[in-house]
């Protein structure tokens, strides 16, 4: 049983309550505790003795959030659409986001320091590592936020936050690429029936950066412009990362090259395993003129556990996120007729690195949401004669 009862106002066809405010208005900024996390480890080391505390991101995030999502419970109210444009303009929203960058940086430089001090063993600075790349894994997702709006400052913000996880090319691909191709075989950041977890982290890893760079070498030949140009979203957003490195590299010393480079690697895997979930086995019907149709809110698994939509400033409500880009976390929809998850996110990537579990549980639920018909999903073609034998019903011709 949900713990949170407010399916009250705001819904598709009902009468909108006067007077409503956000319940969660005040609860927001718990989402900047995650660039926090590296300080809390250390004081915690700090008052106990114990190394163990340099784990603590980790443990966060894959032990305590989905703990916390399945006690809070879901929420599952909707803003009244009367009051959206005042939502989406109040800057107090905009600021919970903004505030996350500056601490993320600190975090990132207070972490290199105690890796340059050479007080920590191997495992610990390991701890912190994990600790930092959770950090900005999360920070990818802030990024994300900031990078569909429209000011400026926010997609320069998008970009300083991809700058820890030298995922600046996200920018691109996830606008332009991602927005346009979701929930079809073209794809690569959208997962499909039957690929396991370890076999889309290359496809989509690899496929994303191809993806960007074909896209942003097409945009600057339609400015009439080279490659190689400032105005390159994704050469400017890795120049950040080089900035960034190498700063910290000169201030600190070439021995914490290789924690940074893993901090980036688990911040951008982090990513790209929220990346399969949400999609996964989802598939845009093809229409008559042979174009998939447009994106819908049920192209996009959903999730409204409250612990991790709050850390997560509402990605989880991901179907309305597709369907409207531009519209503000804070006035994200859900939609009780999209394929709903069976828990948060933080959960769900326990269960992806497992894949006969993540087949078990989720396999089902694609099948049932498109009426028992398996066809009608994204199958991934290696394993489509398996996934077909398995679940009985096979296309013609197929």
């Amino acid at each position: 049983m949900d713990r949170i009862d407010v399916v009250t106002t705001g819904t598709r066809g009902q009468d909108v309550e006067a007077g409503w405010k956000d319940a969660k208005r005040h609860l927001w900024p718990l989402g900047l505790v995650i660039p926090l996390l590296p300080f809390l480890a250390g004081a915690l080391v700090a008052a106990t003795g114990s190394g163990v505390f340099w784990w603590l991101g980790p443990f966060m995030v894959y032990f305590v959030m989905p703990i916390l999502d399945v006690s809070l419970g879901r929420d599952r109210e909707n803003p009244p659409e009367e009051i959206v444009p005042e939502l989406n303009a109040d800057r107090y929203y905009r600021w919970c986001t903004y505030l996350f960058v500056p601490l993320q940086l600190a975090s990132l430089i207070w972490a290199s320091a105690v890796w340059s001090s050479g007080r920590l063993s191997t495992i610990e600075a390991l701890g912190l590592a994990f600790t930092i790349g959770s950090v900005g894994g999360i920070a990818i997702n802030t990024a994300h936020e900031l990078g569909h709006k429209h000011p400026a400052v926010e997609q320069w913000l998008a970009k300083i936050a991809l700058a820890q996880s030298f995922y600046g090319h996200f920018f691109i691909e996830h606008n332009r690429g991602h927005h346009v191709h979701v929930a079809t075989p073209e794809d690569p950041a959208s997962s499909r029936l039957g690929q396991s977890l370890y076999a889309f982290l290359p496809r989509t890893i690899i496929g994303s950066l191809r993806s960007a760079v074909a896209l942003e070498r097409a945009r600057r030949t339609r400015a009439g412009t080279r490659f190689w140009s400032p105005r390159n979203d994704i050469l400017n957003a890795w120049a950040l990362s080089f900035v960034l490195f190498g700063g910290l590299i000169a201030t600190f010393g070439f021995s914490i090259a290789p924690w940074l480079a893993l901090q980036a690697v688990i911040g951008f895997v982090m990513l790209e395993v929220v990346n399969y979930i949400e999609h996964y086995g989802l598939l845009r019907a093809t229409t008559a003129n042979g174009r998939y149709e447009r994106c819908q809110p049920q192209h996009s698994w959903n999730a409204n556990n409250v612990a991790s939509n709050l850390a997560l400033f509402q990605l989880q409500r991901h179907s309305d996120h597709h369907a409207n880009p531009t519209r503000r976390y804070q006035s994200l929809r859900n939609f009780e007729d999209v394929p709903q998850l069976p828990t948060g996110y933080a959960g769900m990537m326990v269960l992806a690195t497992i894949p006969p579990l993540w087949r078990k549980v989720m396999d089902p639920r694609v099948i049932e949401f498109y009426g028992g018909d398996v066809t009608a999903a994204n199958i991934h073609p290696p394993k489509r004669a398996r996934v077909l034998a398995a679940h009985g019903r096979h296309h013609p011709g197929s």
